[in-house]
Formats: structure tokens, sequence, C-alpha cells
């Protein structure tokens, strides 16, 4: 199935799964006939249009474990998702928010932003403790309002343990935002079990879809306490009554949809969802820790040659590996592997190799092999 859902052209070594990945066969031709739908009718089918949206929403249930489809809304990116929660609290003077020291810009600019507000964003230093929960949990003080991280560090490839930090927030009346775009799709994430408040993934990387679309996942018990700033038809909760003048807001995250959906994205995420929970999340993460140890590995005994950035321990793994040449500058490599056509990144100081479930291995060993060179 994979060699069929994946016909990447033979030129290539796709290892760029953390940036923006290829789509399966199947989502091309979901969008495709969607395209062609269009074309020949228009609009006509707009009601199955909205049953797809619906289909969508619950599958991104099953895959985060929500209470509920009513939780979860779809939204353009994962800095639209952080920026409706940083805007959407009530903040006073002298609170702050804990992020953590390997921050993508989104997860730290949109907190950053906030000090106009007298809101202070504290970093706390996951280097420098052998337990980066212990490191964040110590950086939460009397005046921390919510803890917001990475589920796994997009240079590093460090994945936390959420439900440590999930506890420990509810513990202490803290929100816990999670920024998941380098876990949904790669390895498991249950909303529940991590006691997130809110969780935010685009869907161009793992989760195998176009850009432009988005998980919000906010629990049901607090999506009151988001104030709104953005208001159209979409969001209130008798959305094609387009003559009620009495109107009001959706009870679910669809409150935070303000217009028109993305329906083109949704048919696209919509397919890649399909292949995603048929090969389930339990094998695709086996698969892709076993690619990611069969990575470290060769970097553990290649010592003299390359530092490994990611971690080494089991635990801390998802889908990237991140390394550094000790003979050669990082750019003087890429450029190497640019050559040959091994698509990755320069991230973390480094280089970051993000191959995914269906990645062959003898596509990892040939890419490996160039390294030997």
């Amino acid at each position: 199935m994979h060699e069929s859902e994946f016909p990447l052209d033979d030129s290539i070594i796709y290892l760029n799964h953390a940036a923006v990945s290829p789509w399966p066969q199947r989502t091309a031709n979901a969008v495709k006939r969607f395209a062609d739908e269009n074309v020949a009718f228009g609009s006509q089918n707009y009601p199955s249009w909205v049953a797809t949206e619906s289909m969508l929403r619950q599958q991104l249930q099953q895959l985060i474990h929500a209470a509920s489809s009513d939780e979860i809304a779809l939204l353009k990116n994962t800095s639209e998702a952080l920026s409706v929660v940083a805007y959407g609290l009530p903040w006073k003077p002298g609170d702050n928010v804990v992020i953590t020291s390997q921050e993508f810009p989104s997860n730290r600019v949109v907190w950053e932003s906030l000090q106009k507000y007298g809101v202070t964003t504290r970093a706390a230093d996951i280097t420098a403790n052998d337990s980066p929960e212990a490191a964040i949990l110590d950086t939460l003080d009397d005046s921390t309002r919510l803890l917001s991280v990475s589920a796994v560090q997009y240079g590093s490839g460090l994945r936390l343990d959420l439900p440590v930090l999930g506890a420990a927030c509810r513990e202490r009346d803290i929100l816990f935002c999670v920024d998941a775009i380098q876990s949904l799709g790669a390895v498991r994430l249950d909303v529940q079990a991590c006691q997130a408040d809110f969780v935010m993934a685009d869907a161009h990387k793992w989760m195998l879809g176009p850009e432009g679309i988005a998980l919000f996942y906010c629990r049901q018990a607090i999506m009151e306490r988001l104030d709104l700033k953005q208001y159209g038809w979409h969001m209130l909760e008798d959305p094609h009554n387009f003559d009620n003048k009495n109107w009001e807001i959706a009870g679910s995250a669809r409150r935070f949809e303000c217009g028109s959906p993305n329906m083109t994205g949704i048919h696209a995420l919509h397919a890649s969802m399909t292949l995603i929970l048929e090969t389930g999340m339990q094998t695709i993460e086996a698969q892709v820790l076993e690619n990611t140890h069969f990575m470290i590995d060769y970097f553990s005994q290649q010592s003299d040659r390359y530092q490994l950035i990611t971690p080494g321990a089991e635990h801390r793994h998802a889908g990237i590996v991140t390394f550094r040449p000790l003979n050669e500058t990082p750019e003087s490599l890429f450029e190497m592997l640019a050559r040959e056509h091994v698509f990755c990144a320069l991230r973390g100081g480094g280089i970051r190799f993000s191959p995914h479930f269906y990645t062959p291995r003898k596509r990892l060993f040939k890419a490996l092999e160039m390294l030997d060179g």
C-alpha cells in the first residue's frame, strides 16, 4: 500500500516531513475530484461538502482522543490557533506565560506580543537539566496563567512528557497549551490523558495534508473563557439560517471559525486522515520510531564524525533526528545532500532528517551511506 500511496519520484530521498510533507496519492485524487466537481457542477453538492467537513472533525477527534468532535475547530494554521488562545484570554498586568527555550517562533512570538498588556513570557531552559519537564515546572510560579509547549521540538526532536506537564498544570490551575504540529500523525497524542486545554497543529507535516488547514482543539469546559475577536456567519449556532436576526454563538468549537470554510483543504485532509486512521497510529508510531532508532544507531556509531543533537534516550524520540558534522559545516554537508537529491533541512544548529512511517528503509540507508563518503 505504501508504494502506491506515495509514488515519490525515484530521484529524491524525502526526509523532510517535519517541514512540508508530500501528499498521499489518495489526497491528490480527492483534490482532483473536488476540482472537477467544481468545474462541472459548481456548489450544487454543497451538502455533501458539509458532510465531509463533519467527517473530518470526527477523524481529528479520533486522532487526538477528544471527548467530542464539538471540541474540534478547523482553522488556517497553528499560528492562528495560538493567536485565538493568546488574544482570547483575560490577561492582567503581572501575568506570565511559560514556554521552552527551543520553541519555533509561532509558539514564542504570539506570547511575547502580549507584553503590551503587561504579560511576561518566560522560557524554561530545557537544555540545562536532565529532565526538561523539571526545568519547565521550576519556571512556573504563582503568576503563571498558561504553559505552552511543543509536544516535539522542531530543531532537536526532543519529545516532552505531556501527561506530567498536564497534571502539574491542572493541579496548579494553569492552562495547558500544546503545539502538536511535530507529533500529530507521527506519534500518538491523547488530549484527555495529558489534560491539555488547547492543542493545535497544521496539516502539512506529519498529517500528510495541505497547508492552509489546521486542527484546533479546545476543551469544552473552558471554551467560553476565550473571548472572540472575529465574527461571521459560520460561527453561529444556526449558520445556514441567514435570516435569523437573533443570532447566537455556536456552543461548539465552530465558534472559532468566523467565515467560510476551506473546503479544498477539508477534502484533502479528510483523504489523508483516512490513510492515517486505516493504517493506525500505533502502527505509524512504531514505524516512525523504528526509522528514528535506525538513524540514531548509525550516528552513535559515527561519534568521531557526527554529533547527535537529538537526545539519545528512547522515550524522548519522535520522528526527528538532528545531527551536526564534526569535520565540516552543517551548511556544506547540507549542500552536498541537496545535490544528491536528499531532501532534508538545516535546523537546530545541524541537519534534520525526518522520514515518515512509509519511508523505505533502502532510501534511509542510501542517505546514510552518503554521509560515509
